[in-house]
């Protein structure tokens, strides 16, 4: 099985669903924001406010080629990790892609409480998820693999039904 990666919003479920679907292939799991955090001792929000984010999304970036390039990997990107053309690239050079997708209004309910998502500690945090969703839901389609719904399920299905993805995937090109 080769690698797997996965995009979309944050608390669209890609550490939740990958630490799940890696445990099942018995693969190894990555999350881009939890190595970061791991390897410079400081959580993101600090990070963003000492670097800002474009400090972030540099160090995003060369986690993401690093992990990207590892064999038998699954990786939860960050939720912009999109944004720079060379993680779409490195994601789509090196692996299946699979764009978890929920609503604004789910994906508000999932995050809305969450102090760690320095993008969201605004006034609005709910108008702020749906600014981010129309800037990045074209970027998530385009370097998609498989776009999979994570609304109204729960995560077991949505490990299944990936399951059944890379399955018929792996069928097709033997």
């Amino acid at each position: 099985m080769g690698n797997i990666f996965f995009v979309g919003l944050m608390g669209a479920g890609k550490t939740t669903v990958g630490r799940l679907l890696a445990k099942g292939l018995d693969m190894m799991f990555y999350d881009t924001d939890h190595e970061i955090e791991r390897r410079t001792g400081v959580r993101i929000p600090v990070i963003f406010e000492v670097e800002g984010e474009a400090g972030f999304r540099r160090r995003e970036a060369a986690m993401i080629e690093e992990l990207s390039q590892l064999p038998g990997v699954v990786l939860a990107t960050g939720g912009g990790a999109v944004l720079m053309p060379e993680n779409r690239e490195n994601l789509k050079r090196n692996g299946t892609v699979i764009y978890l997708r929920a609503n604004v209004h789910e994906l508000w309910l999932r995050t809305r409480n969450d102090k760690n998502r320095p993008l969201l500690q605004n006034a609005d945090p709910r108008s702020r998820l749906e600014l981010l969703f129309a800037e990045r839901d074209p970027l998530y389609r385009e370097v998609a693999t498989h776009i999979v719904d994570t609304g109204g399920q729960p995560v077991s299905a949505i490990v299944h039904q990936i399951e059944n993805l890379l399955k018929l995937n792996k069928e097709q090109s033997d």
